[in-house]
């Protein structure tokens, strides 16, 4: 008489050597995850210092595959949470000095806004796939994309570091995009080719490739032929702009004297304006008469104003950090910084979150924001007005406060800088990458004038003019050619278009994807047999 088998559990399987151990599927579904999770850190390989950035058009293939392959929509949005957590990892893990063990949880959050990148590419690209669905992968994965990075965007979630389009820093026919729709109109660039290209790779029918190769084809020539047909800024005017970068001094006041003597050493040299980096002095230039009469010793000397960098307890007991025009006859005017660094400038939810304090090196007091931005007046060595849009530090991040400056008149954007926690890690490169971005946006050279590099400068183009590295110290000069005052790009002029567009569109697709669903599921209650009555 034979033996009946005994019936396999449907969550557990045998091996040879009579092992039980998770059923397939299961097994198969976390190793999708993750492999989303390691694919999550290609991307970074596009930033600086990697600076692959060629290989930011097809770096998110391999994490869109896995979406796409995924066995349900929901498995599909749980990979695509996997793979955001890996690029916040693999993108911000500088900040580890600064928030230690909160940057796994800052993965994990940021992550799930990529959940809705994995539905998307998921519903959109499944197979069979068609001509007009192909189409509309193309145009709602880029907009699910760009309304993910605008939404971690959000000063109060952070700000906009790490966008996928600033991974084309380098590259000036790419920006010609920035200049029409802002960093959103390249991201969205970058991961339409992305989506083409995994549309190419994977479409059965000749139809849907070719659809996808000739949008990849029409993206990939946008830029360039925008960059060729445009008019460059209309020049007017040059001047020269000397930032001041002492290096690494831990002293505050040996930092002070190494910044005045290097501004020093710029006598006789024909500089209009000089600018020292973030935090250069712990002084309040309205109460310690003898730090402001040594920069004003030095605007007299030179015969340049100075922007300072104060990093001070004020009047009031709290800690600012102000950008201060200083010119022969005193304190002209400043800027008090309006968006702080999470935990490196302030605890958000300290009472709860406060205790990351004591584990990092995160800010042991909160500093206290300015209220709204303003350009400074500055002044050229001939007495001219060179109106100057003064931000600070991370404030190079966000597009809308460059954008601001430029419709408030500033003809050069200058960006204090201080790296000093980061010196060793790839954050001063992504930093000073920031710079150029912002200047092919409003079409107005920027500078970053850095304690510790580094210092750079480009030109309204985004084209990098001159550079000292992280290594170096001394005066970095450069001849700025000037664009003509009221000159505006289309985004100064139209501002976030591009990301509204994607939220719109996103939104759109959700509500249709939430309609289909409730079809489905109508359509499936009514195909169940009924139950007969007893």
């Amino acid at each position: 008489m034979s033996r009946r088998s005994a019936p396999t559990s449907p969550a557990l399987s045998t091996t040879a050597t009579g092992a039980r151990e998770p059923h397939a599927p299961h097994r198969h579904r976390y190793r999708g995850r993750v492999g989303a999770l390691v694919c999550g850190a290609v991307p970074v390989l596009a930033f600086p210092s990697a600076g692959q950035a060629w290989l930011a058009w097809i770096a998110l293939v391999p994490g869109l595959l896995l979406m796409q392959r995924a066995p349900s929509g929901r498995e599909a949005a749980v990979r695509g949470w996997w793979f955001g957590a890996g690029f916040i990892l693999t993108a911000m893990a500088w900040l580890v000095p600064s928030i230690g063990p909160g940057l796994p949880v800052l993965a994990v959050l940021f992550g799930a806004l990529q959940s809705g990148v994995g539905y998307a590419v998921h519903r959109l690209l499944r197979p069979q796939l068609s001509a007009p669905r192909a189409l509309l992968a193309l145009l709602v994965v880029p907009a699910v994309w760009v309304t993910t990075e605008y939404a971690r965007s959000w000063p109060a979630l952070g700000g906009p570091w790490a966008l996928l389009g600033a991974t084309q820093w380098q590259h000036p026919a790419v920006l010609a995009l920035a200049s029409a729709g802002g960093i959103w109109l390249v991201s969205a660039a970058v991961a339409a080719v992305n989506t083409g290209v995994l549309i190419a790779l994977t479409a059965v029918h000749w139809r849907p490739r070719a659809v996808a190769a000739g949008s990849v084809v029409l993206v990939l020539a946008s830029g360039p032929l925008l960059f060729a047909l445009r008019e460059a800024p209309a020049g007017d005017g040059a001047v020269t702009v000397a930032l001041v970068q002492p290096g690494i001094v831990e002293d505050p006041q040996a930092r002070f004297e190494a910044s005045a003597r290097i501004t020093a050493g710029l006598v006789g040299q024909p500089v209009d304006l000089v600018v020292w980096g973030e935090s250069s002095t712990t002084a309040d230039l309205d109460r310690d008469p003898a730090a402001l009469d040594t920069l004003r010793r030095l605007a007299a000397t030179t015969g340049a104003e100075v922007v300072a960098g104060e990093d001070a307890r004020k009047a009031d007991g709290r800690i600012s950090k102000d950008a201060v025009l200083v010119s022969p006859a005193g304190v002209v005017d400043r800027y008090r910084k309006i968006r702080l660094v999470p935990f490196g400038e302030y605890i958000p939810l300290r009472p709860v979150l406060g205790w990351i304090a004591g584990v990092s090196r995160a800010a042991g007091e909160n500093r206290a924001p300015g209220t709204a931005f303003h350009v400074l007046p500055a002044t050229d060595r001939a007495g001219a007005p060179l109106p100057v849009g003064t931000l600070i530090c991370f404030e190079s991040a966000f597009p809308d406060m460059a954008r601001t400056a430029a419709r408030d008149g500033a003809r050069v954007l200058v960006y204090q800088s201080s790296t000093s926690t980061f010196q060793h890690t790839w954050a001063p490169e992504q930093h000073v990458s920031l710079a150029a971005i912002r200047a092919a946006e409003t079409g107005r050279p920027a500078v970053q004038g850095s304690l510790t590099g580094v210092s750079a400068a480009f030109d309204a183009q985004g084209r990098e003019l001159t550079r000292l590295g992280t290594g170096g110290t001394g005066a970095l000069t450069v001849r700025l050619p000037l664009t003509a005052p009221g000159t505006l790009t289309w985004y100064d002029r139209i501002g976030d278009v591009v990301p509204l567009g994607a939220l719109l569109t996103t939104a759109g697709a959700a509500l249709v994807a939430v309609a289909g669903w409730r079809r489905s599921r109508v359509v499936r209650r009514a195909a169940q047999p009924s139950t007969p009555a007893v």
